[in-house]
């Protein structure tokens, strides 16, 4: 296993990563930290970044000021209006669509509870709505929450079937826990789904609505901002969504082996080590006729196999590689089971 690279600062002059936009919206697990320990030099490069931050989670148990908290405590400066989350944003598309004061049917944490509060509605619980039958929703806010009962997805198929203009916060169908793979807001969420035959409105990534709700907050333009994340199927497609570019950290769930056979929708617009990479020059892969170069690495693709003329550091092989590997699966060159086997033949951590 290849040893990272020594992050160095953008040369005098030459713009960093980050200063090519106005703002940052970043993930939390696999980025920021992970449980309840920081992501190596995450909290340090953070701390360092100029422009403005807000952090997006699909997490809907937990109020924004938990995970401001939470962040706080690993070192970060950061309030709850620095953090956006999925239940923020199934409230706020609630609030778009409903008059103000309507009964809601909260499924999940606090989070989702505490959402709805801020715009006003009126929020009935899944334990509320059992003992109080003969309650009418005009909404149901689904999220997760690790107590979360079979009674309380009954009460929100109840609520869908009867008309309740349903929102799911998110529809990731794992969780992972310490204690292994727990089943997520989207297993939760098809229970729903199968009971009532109905489709729900979904705002979480790789929806753009989450996203949108920071660039709202942030009060720019998504073209001028950067989604950092680490899960292709969730932060870049939403951030492909949204209309953000966007950068896969390889800290977290995916790898240079899974980006080898992603299609176009779930390519991040630039591939990362970790954090630090962000107050570095990029340094992007570029077509020189049949090689692709990045830095002082210069590859192509030759019989369905690797012709390295020269090789470069980690980073610049994985975004050489990625090209050489991306431009043979478009043109049908590659299947993505041979796009993922070369890839793990880069000198990079898989």
């Amino acid at each position: 296993m290849a040893a990272l690279d020594d992050v160095a600062k953008a040369p005098e002059g030459v713009p960093s990563l980050v200063q090519r936009y106005r703002a940052v919206v970043c993930d939390l697990d696999g980025v920021v930290y992970r449980g309840p320990e920081a992501v190596d030099h995450a909290v340090s490069a953070l701390s360092a970044l100029t422009v403005p931050v807000v952090y997006a989670t699909n997490n809907a148990s937990r109020p924004p000021q938990e995970v401001a908290a939470h962040l706080t405590d690993l070192g970060l400066h950061v309030s709850g209006r620095d953090v956006a989350t999925s239940s923020e944003a199934g409230a706020a598309e609630l609030a778009r669509r409903l008059p103000p004061g309507s009964t809601v049917l909260a499924i999940g944490g606090e989070g989702v509870r505490e959402a709805l509060r801020q715009h006003s509605f009126r929020v009935v619980t899944g334990t509320q709505a059992q003992e109080s039958r003969d309650e009418t929703y005009a909404g149901v806010l689904q999220g997760y929450g690790p107590a979360v009962t079979a009674s309380d997805l009954a009460q929100a198929a109840y609520a869908v079937s009867a008309g309740a203009l349903w929102v799911a916060t998110n529809i990731d169908e794992t969780l992972p826990t310490h204690l292994g793979t727990a089943p997520g807001n989207g297993t939760l969420v098809a229970a729903v789904q199968r009971a009532t035959g109905c489709e729900p409105i979904v705002v979480g990534k790789p929806h753009a609505p989450l996203y949108r709700l920071c660039a709202d907050r942030l009060g720019q333009p998504a073209s001028q901002l950067l989604a950092v994340g680490d899960r292709l199927d969730t932060d870049i497609a939403g951030a492909v969504e949204a209309g953000m570019d966007s950068a896969l950290v390889l800290t977290g769930v995916d790898s240079v082996t899974s980006l080898a056979g992603a299609p176009a929708p779930l390519r991040p617009t630039y591939v990362v080590p970790d954090l630090r990479a962000l107050v570095e020059d990029y340094v992007p892969a570029e077509t020189d006729y049949s090689w692709w170069v990045c830095g002082a690495d210069r590859r192509r693709i030759t019989d369905g196999g690797w012709d390295v003329a020269r090789a470069g550091s980690p980073i610049e092989q994985a975004r050489a590689g990625l090209a050489c590997l991306h431009e043979s699966l478009d043109h049908g060159e590659l299947d993505i089971r041979g796009a993922e086997r070369l890839a793990t033949e880069i000198d990079y951590w898989q």
